[in-house]
C-alpha cells in the first residue's frame, strides 16, 4: 500500500502488526466521528490490551506486536480505530529504521502491507486506520509521524497527558549539559479532558528536516525542492484539488545537437499496481482526468518543451500515486542534457507552485522526476525524485517507479 490508499475488509476480525529492526511498542485508539477517543478505556496498549471489540496482542519479543479488530464488536459510536507504532527504547527515532505493517485476515492471510516512506525526526507513527465508511469497514494507509512521541498521537486524539513534576536536584557542572526532557509516556499517566475543554492543538509538527529531506506547504510562495524533498500541496490550511500543469523541460547539452526525450506519467493504485500511463503515445487517460500535450522531438525553444496536465479533484479514488518520468526514446544518454527540470503550476492561474532543478546527471536513458501521492486525509503530496534508471520507454519505468512511491 502506499500513503492515504485503502482496501475492503470482507472478514469481521483483522489484525495489524507492525514489525521493523528494533522493539516497537504499538497501541490502537478507538476514535468517534470527532476524531477523539470517548475515554482512557479506548487505548489499547500492553498495560491495557483490551477494549470495546479491540485488544492488544504480544508477540512476546519473537513476533510483532499487534492490534486486532473484531469489527462485528466495535461499538457503533466508535468510526475507526488507529494503530500507532513508537521505538521502545527512550528518545529513539524512525530514522534508518523501515516499520512494516502487515494487515491480516482472520486466518493470519495476508491482505496488504504498508511501510511508510522517508522517516527521520519521528519518534511515533499513525501507521495504519481501520474504519467504517457507510457500514462497510476498510484499512487504510496513513504513515503520519509525531516529533514528540506518542504523547503528541494521545494528545491529538483526546487524550490529556499529565507530566509528572520534576525532582529537585543539585545544579550540573557546567561541563555537564542537561538532558532534555523526555515526552511523557501517556501509558503512565492520562486522563480523557472534560467535555467542555476545547481541543488540543496538533502536535504533529516533525523537527526540522535535514538538507534534502522533510516537509513544507506551500504558504510560503513557490517551492524549490532538493532530491527526495516533499511539499504538500496545502495553502492557506486548505489542499489544492483543483487542475495543474506538470511541465518538464530539458535542453541540449552541446549547440546544434538536437536531444529528443519523452515525459510521461504513470498511475498507480493501492498496492503500488500500474494502473495507466499516459505519454506520446496515449494522450489522454482516466477519463480525461490526466492529459498529455504531445511529443517535443529536439528540445529547442524556451519554457516547458512537454506539459502533462492533472485535474486532482477528478481522479478516482482508487489512483493514489503518480509518478512523472523522461525517456530518451532515440537513445540518448541524459549526460548529453542541460537544465532538465519539472514544475508544477496552477492550471487556472499559470502560478508555478513547485520546481525541481536536476543538479547532475547520468549516463542512462531514464529519469524518474517527481511523484504526486494521495494523502489519507486527501491532500496531494509532491516528492522531488531524481533518479536515473536504464530505459527507453516508459513501460521500462513502470517497476522502478512503483519501487519510489
Amino acid at each position: 500500500m502506499t500513503p492515504g490508499s485503502n482496501i475492503p475488509l470482507t472478514a469481521t476480525s483483522v489484525t495489524v502488526d507492525v514489525s521493523a529492526p528494533v522493539r516497537l511498542d504499538v497501541s490502537g485508539l478507538l476514535l468517534t466521528a470527532d476524531g477523539k477517543v470517548r475515554s482512557d478505556d479506548d487505548f489499547i496498549f500492553y498495560n491495557q490490551p483490551t477494549g470495546a471489540g479491540v485488544a492488544y496482542r504480544s508477540g512476546g519479543g519473537s513476533a510483532p506486536d499487534a492490534i486486532v479488530v473484531d469489527t462485528a464488536s466495535v461499538p457503533a459510536q466508535i468510526e475507526k480505530i488507529v494503530v500507532t507504532a513508537s521505538p521502545d527504547a527512550a528518545g529513539q527515532t524512525f530514522q534508518g529504521i523501515e516499520p512494516t505493517a502487515t494487515v491480516r485476515g482472520a486466518e493470519g492471510q495476508v491482505l496488504a502491507t504498508f511501510t511508510p516512506p522517508q522517516l527521520g525526526a519521528e519518534t511515533a507513527l499513525v501507521v495504519v486506520e481501520v474504519y467504517r465508511r457507510n457500514g462497510a469497514w476498510k484499512a487504510r494507509a496513513v504513515g503520519q509521524g509525531y516529533a514528540n512521541g506518542l504523547a503528541g498521537i494521545a494528545t491529538d486524539f483526546g487524550v490529556s497527558v499529565e507530566e509528572e513534576p520534576a525532582a529537585a536536584s543539585p545544579a550540573p557542572a557546567a561541563t555537564t549539559p542537561a538532558p532534555a526532557p523526555a515526552a511523557p509516556d501517556p501509558r503512565a499517566a492520562m486522563s480523557t479532558p472534560p467535555p467542555a475543554a476545547p481541543p488540543a492543538a496538533p502536535q504533529a509538527a516533525p523537527a526540522a528536516p535535514a538538507p534534502g529531506s522533510g516537509k513544507i506547504n506551500l504558504d510560503k510562495g513557490r517551492v524549490s525542492l532538493q532530491k527526495n524533498q516533499t511539499v504538500s500541496l496545502v495553502k492557506g490550511g486548505r489542499p489544492l484539488l483543483s487542475q495543474v500543469k506538470m511541465g518538464l523541460g530539458w535542453e541540449p547539452a552541446f549547440r546544434g545537437k538536437d536531444i529528443d526525450l519523452d515525459a510521461s506519467v504513470i498511475a498507480y493504485g493501492p498496492q503500488r499496481n500500474q494502473l495507466d500511463s499516459c505519454y506520446f503515445g496515449r494522450l489522454s487517460i482516466l477519463n480525461g482526468a490526466v492529459k498529455h500535450s504531445g511529443d517535443n522531438l529536439t528540445g529547442e525553444g524556451g519554457g516547458d518543451d512537454e506539459v502533462i496536465v492533472v485535474d486532482l479533484g477528478r481522479l478516482p479514488a482508487d489512483v493514489s500515486g503518480l509518478v512523472f518520468t523522461v525517456n530518451s526514446f532515440s537513445g540518448q544518454k541524459f549526460t548529453e542534457v542541460a537544465k532538465a527540470y519539472c514544475r508544477l503550476v496552477d492550471a487556472a492561474t499559470d502560478e508555478e507552485l513547485v520546481r525541481f532543478d536536476l543538479t547532475s546527471a547520468e549516463p542512462q536513458t531514464g529519469v524518474l522526476m517527481a511523484k504526486l501521492i494521495r494523502q489519507y486525509s486527501g491532500e496531494w503530496e509532491m516528492t522531488a525524485i531524481g533518479d536515473f534508471v536504464k530505459s527507453r520507454t516508459v513501460r521500462g519505468m513502470v517497476k522502478p517507479g512503483a519501487q519510489a512511491l
